[in-house]
């Protein structure tokens, strides 16, 4: 495979939007499910039903639109630093939504914003690799200015998807669309924060490590 050619800034914001827009439709899909059966249906227990209904759902939709907004936006100025702690609260609720449980190591400080982002980030692509679920153990060493991550996905039937290992690495993928873009994206993190990405498996885990260059 050849090395991953330059993206243009539009062409990776649809890329991302699209993937995020991907998360949000089924939660919001099935708040509208709910408020549909709230004016069609007498029954108590229907309503009662479509209340819980949208209630998770908008959790739901709440926890994943928070995480969007710390992993993939802008979180304030250039070269602005992010509570970890609360990308610690976000994460939590964004997975509670998820098959798998997040065991989270890190002490909280302070951290330059793409540090923050580039951990969310791997977060994401761990879960990817527990499809019927698992744990997911984010750890860190080093200190806030010269960190190294390590995100472990641990489960039943645990995986690498295919060719996610080789984009980590800086190589092309086979198409560049809405699925391949997180891969795509947290490379690009990566190379920002000065860090190289490795992916390994071993038995059933997956382990996932970015370290400074």
């Amino acid at each position: 495979m050849s090395e991953l050619k330059e993206i243009s800034s539009l062409d990776l914001a649809a890329l991302v939007a699209s993937r995020v827009c991907h998360d949000i439709i089924s939660p919001v899909g099935a708040i509208t499910n709910g408020l549909e059966v709230l004016d069609e249906e007498g029954s108590e227990d229907m309503r009662e039903f479509a209340m819980d209904l949208i209630r998770k759902s908008a959790r739901q939709a709440s926890a994943k639109l928070q995480f969007a907004r710390l992993a993939f936006g802008a979180a304030g100025s250039a070269g602005a630093e992010i509570d970890i702690g609360d990308a610690h609260v976000v994460a939590s609720g964004f997975m509670e939504n998820e098959k798998s449980d997040l065991d989270w190591q890190v002490d909280r400080q302070l951290m330059p914003k793409d540090f923050v982002k580039l951990l969310l980030n791997l977060i994401l692509i761990a879960n990817q690799c527990v499809p019927r679920g698992g744990k997911i153990l984010v750890a860190m060493t080093g200190d806030a200015k010269q960190p190294a991550f390590t995100v472990t996905a641990s489960g039943i039937n645990s995986k690498i998807p295919l060719g996610m290992k080789e984009t980590l690495s800086g190589e092309e993928p086979e198409r560049v669309d809405a699925h391949s873009v997180q891969s795509i994206y947290t490379l690009l993190l990566a190379r920002e924060c000065g860090m190289r990405l490795a992916m390994d498996k071993n038995d059933e885990n997956v382990k996932i490590s970015a370290s400074l260059i």
